[in-house]
């Protein structure tokens, strides 16, 4: 199992009205804000001991609101979280960081986390290319295409006008039918062209506003991808100062405490190690190593039981 620390902050006041018989329950509860937190790190502590690691991990937002704000009828999270002894009600929760407390962990977890967003990019890189392919293709078809159609109306047109060509030819013996098929055949000839042209102009303007479609999708890619590896590194840069953070405030509190210091508590018995925490003015201390973590808190719970009973 592993060890999260996990820190949210929330919101709260006291529900209550002013001419209520209500009001006194306020001041019925004297560490209020104790009771509250015992309350919901309760929850969070049912919620992360329910989920597996990676599942905590991707869904921390939602599982811890779940588990402190409960669902309503309708499957939704509520909004409120209602300490009926005091009115005391919270009314939003802000999951602030979620992190695992050993170090091996983070590093193990920031490595997985990097290698997440690498393949992220390339696939998105790869999708992105294969769109432009496969867009590419498509264009190419349609200039295909258009081009056969072209041809087949050229084509058509020459022999509509080899067609007049041969009748106006038959009656070339013929004075004024020979003049009317002649002009009839030049008439022809013009249309012809002017729709073989229009064809050619038609063909070239498709294939300009396909190339220019295709630029555009290229160009707009390449933006949202330079935008998410601008996101990823961004990401990688904060997950690496939280660690480089977490390292040098437990090498500073080493430090501050001293290796032979910390080897004389672990070594002195009872007596000699009251006197070596009263020199370095410590009412309480406490060593331990990875192997034999320590449950906060259970152990908090504990102190805080034993004042009571006194």
């Amino acid at each position: 199992w592993y060890q999260r620390r996990v820190r949210v902050s929330y919101n709260w006041l006291f529900e209550v009205d002013s001419n209520s018989k209500d009001v006194d329950k306020i001041f019925s509860v004297p560490d209020f804000v104790g009771d509250a937190c015992k309350a919901i790190a309760s929850r969070v502590r049912g919620a992360v001991a329910g989920h597996s690691f990676d599942e905590f991990h991707k869904h921390s937002a939602k599982l811890i609101r779940t588990a402190i704000f409960g669902l309503d009828e309708k499957g939704k999270i509520r909004n409120r979280f209602l300490f009926s002894q005091n009115k005391l009600v919270i009314t939003n929760i802000d999951i602030q960081s979620v992190e695992p407390v050993d170090s091996r962990t983070r590093d193990a977890l920031q490595k997985s986390v990097q290698l997440a967003i690498e393949i992220t990019t390339k696939s998105q890189e790869a999708e992105a290319r294969h769109e432009a392919e496969r867009r590419e293709q498509e264009a190419k078809g349609r200039l295909e295409r258009q081009k056969i159609e072209d041809e087949a109306e050229a084509e058509k047109a020459r022999t509509n006008l080899l067609k007049l060509q041969a009748e106006s030819a038959a009656v070339e013996s013929t004075g004024q039918a020979t003049a009317e098929a002649k002009a009839r055949a030049d008439s022809a000839q013009i249309e012809a062209e002017a729709k073989v042209d229009q064809s050619r102009l038609s063909s070239e303007a498709e294939k300009i506003k396909a190339a220019a479609e295709l630029a555009q999708l290229k160009a707009r890619q390449e933006s949202e991808i330079k935008h998410q590896k601008s996101l990823n590194e961004l990401e990688i840069s904060r997950a690496r100062d939280l660690a480089a953070i977490e390292s040098s405030k437990f090498k500073r509190i080493v430090d501050t405490i001293g290796a032979a210091t910390l080897r004389d508590i672990a070594a002195a018995g009872p007596e000699m190690q009251l006197q070596l925490l009263k020199g370095l003015g410590l009412k309480s201390f406490m060593i331990t190593d990875g192997n034999s973590p320590v449950n906060l808190f259970n152990t908090a719970g504990g102190l805080i039981g034993a004042n009571v009973g006194q």
